[in-house]
C-alpha cells in the first residue's frame, strides 16, 4: 500500500488505520501506483485549539476524500486531537469507498478499556463514556458499551493495594501438536518435546529466582499463572514436579488465584486434575475453540468435541473451582450456525468463564503462509458470531470483565472474556492492565516491572526477556551462567523497585 503524509502525524499510525480497512497490507518503500495497489492520503493542520485533517484513499481507478476536526477538551491533547481527526476523515473516506464500516471505528492501538477509564477520570458516567468513545471514534455504540462496562468491571477489581502485590508467569512452551492459527513460540516435534526433562529442571532453578527476588523486595504474590504452549503437556510426574517447585517458594493457599492453563482437551486426564488441585490450583482452562469436529481438524486441532466434554466433565468432578472456556470466532470455513451452536452448548454447561476470541491472522501462522485469502475484510461471519455471542453469555448472566484487541483481527473485532459474578480471571486484569509486576519464568517469558501510577496514571515499565528458544534457555541456566543470570535478575528487579517503590 502507498502511503503518503503532509503534516505532523506519524506514519506508524496511519498505517493503523489503513489496517482496519486492509488486515495484512505491507508499506514497502517506493512502490509505485498500479492495478490493486491502494493509495492513501493525509493531511494535516493544527492550531492551538485542535487540528484538522483530510483523507484520501484511491482504489482501482477509483477514489474518495473526506476531511474532519477534533478539538482539544476533556480526553483529547493534541496528540490525540489529530489522531482522532485524520483517523476519522480517512475512516469516513475508506467507508464510502469500499462499503464497509467496522464496528470500532477507528479506536486503534489502546485498548478500549483504557479510553472509559479516562473519560471516568473526567467525571464521566458509564453511559456517557460510550457515548464520548461512540462519537469521537466513531465507533459502534454497542462496542462503545462493552468497552465502558469492561472498564467498570476492571475499577470494582483493581484496588490500591495491588500495586505493592505481584504475579508470577511461569512459561511451557511446548504443545502436542501445533494449531494452523497459532504464531505462540511453542514445540510440538518429538525432538523438542524430548528436552521437557532438561527444561524443567532448568525452569526449577529460574522459578526459584524469581520468588527470592520477591521475597528479597517484600511483595506479596497475589497470582500465580502457568501458561504455554500446553502445559498440560508435561506427563503426571512432570506436571508434580512443577507444581511441588511453586509450592515450595510460595504458600500457594494464600494466593488470589493459581492458574493452569490446560487448554487442549486431548492432553487432560483425570490424575493430572487430581495433581492440579493437590498443590492448590483454583483456575484452569478447557478450550474447544469450537465444537465443530470437522473445524477442530481442519486448523490442527487434534481433539473432538466429546473429548472436550469428557475433559471438562472430570475437571468439575475433580472439584477444580474455577474452569474457562475459549472459543474462537470467525475459524475459517465455519459458519455462524456452527458458531452459535457452540456458544449454545457451552453456555449450557455454566463454566465459571467464558473467553470469546475473534479469529487473528498472525504473521507466521501456517494458515496464513498457505493461504492469504483467510483475510476476511468484512468479517461477516465473525461479526454476526461475536454479536451473537455477546448477547447469549450476557443474557445467561456473564459479565464482560477483560478485553483486548489485535492487529488484524478478521472483521476488526476483539477478544472478551465473561464471567459469572465473583468468578472473574485476576491474572488477566492484572496482566493486561499493568496494575504490578508481572514476574515470569521459562523461556520466551517476559517479566515487567510496573511502578505505581504517576499523577497522570500512567506508570513506568521496564522488561526483562528471557530467551526465546528453550535450547537456548537451556544454556541460559546451566552452571555459572544460571548463577550470574540470577544475580543479574535480583539486581534490575532491586534497582527497579528502589527507584520507584
Amino acid at each position: 500500500m502507498i502511503l503518503k503524509i503532509d503534516g505532523n502525524l506519524k506514519p506508524y499510525y496511519a498505517q493503523t488505520l489503513c489496517m482496519i480497512f486492509f488486515p495484512g497490507v505491507k508499506f514497502p518503500e517506493g512502490e509505485m501506483p498500479g492495478a490493486g495497489v491502494p493509495e492513501a492520503r493525509f493531511t494535516v493542520r493544527e492550531d492551538e485549539t485542535g487540528a484538522d485533517a483530510s483523507a484520501t484513499l484511491i482504489l482501482d481507478e477509483k477514489n474518495e476524500t473526506r476531511a474532519s476536526r477534533c478539538d482539544i477538551g476533556d480526553g483529547i491533547d493534541a496528540v490525540r486531537a489529530r489522531q482522532i481527526a485524520a483517523g476519522c476523515a480517512f475512516y469516513e473516506a475508506a467507508s464510502a469507498l469500499i462499503g464497509i464500516r467496522p464496528p470500532w471505528g477507528v479506536l486503534t492501538g489502546v485498548r478500549p478499556a483504557k479510553i472509559a477509564s479516562e473519560m471516568f477520570r473526567c467525571g464521566y458516567s458509564s453511559d456517557a463514556a460510550a457515548a464520548w468513545i461512540s462519537e469521537h471514534y466513531l465507533t459502534d455504540p454497542v462496542k462503545a458499551h462493552l468497552a465502558a462496562s469492561v472498564a467498570e468491571a476492571e475499577h470494582r477489581l483493581i484496588t490500591p493495594d495491588l500495586v505493592r502485590k505481584c504475579s508470577v508467569y511461569i512459561a511451557i512452551p511446548f504443545c502436542p501438536t501445533r494449531c494452523a492459527y497459532c504464531s505462540f513460540v511453542s514445540y510440538t516435534s518429538k525432538k523438542l518435546l524430548s528436552l521437557i526433562p532438561d527444561y524443567l529442571i532448568a525452569l526449577r532453578e529460574n522459578i526459584r529466582t524469581v520468588f527470592n527476588t520477591v521475597r528479597r523486595r517484600g511483595l506479596t504474590v497475589s497470582t500465580v499463572y502457568i501458561g504455554g504452549g500446553t502445559p498440560t503437556v508435561l506427563t503426571e510426574d512432570q506436571l508434580r514436579f512443577l507444581l511441588e517447585t511453586v509450592a515450595g517458594e510460595t504458600d500457594v493457599s494464600a494466593l488470589s488465584e493459581f492458574t493452569l492453563e490446560a487448554g487442549r482437551p486431548d492432553t487432560i486426564t483425570e490424575e493430572k486434575l487430581r495433581i492440579a488441585k493437590e498443590f492448590g490450583v483454583t483456575r484452569i482452562s478447557v478450550n474447544p475453540q469450537t465444537l465443530n469436529d470437522a473445524i477442530l481438524a481442519s486448523v490442527g486441532r487434534q481433539h473432538t468435541a466429546a473429548q472436550f466434554f469428557a475433559a471438562y466433565d472430570a475437571a468439575r468432578a475433580v472439584g477444580i473451582r474455577h474452569i474457562n472456556v475459549d472459543l474462537i470466532a470467525g475459524l475459517p470455513g465455519e459458519s455462524t450456525e456452527s458458531f452459535v451452536s457452540t456458544v449454545d452448548r457451552i453456555t449450557a454447561l455454566r463454566p465459571d468463564n467464558i473467553t470469546v476470541h475473534t479469529f487473528t491472522v498472525k504473521k507466521s501462522a501456517e494458515i496464513r503462509q498457505e493461504n492469504e485469502s483467510v483475510y476476511d475484510r468484512e468479517g461477516l461471519t465473525a461479526g454476526a458470531s461475536v454479536a451473537y455471542s455477546q448477547k447469549a453469555v450476557t443474557e445467561a448472566g456473564y459479565l464482560p470483565y477483560y478485553m483486548y484487541r489485535q492487529k488484524n483481527t478478521v472483521g476488526n473485532l476483539e477478544n472478551v472474556g465473561y464471567a459469572l459474578p465473583g468468578a472473574e480471571g485476576l491474572y488477566n486484569i492484572y496482566m493486561m492492565e499493568e496494575v504490578h509486576s508481572i514476574f515470569a519464568a521459562g523461556a520466551s517469558a517476559v517479566t515487567k516491572f510496573v511502578s505505581p501510577p504517576f499523577e497522570d496514571g500512567s506508570c513506568r515499565i521496564d522488561r526483562i526477556f528471557e530467551s526465546k528458544y528453550p535450547y537456548e534457555y537451556l544454556k541460559d541456566y546451566e552452571g555459572e551462567a544460571g548463577a550470574t543470570r540470577a544475580a543479574r535478575f535480583d539486581a534490575a528487579a532491586e534497582s527497579f523497585y528502589k527507584t520507584y517503590f
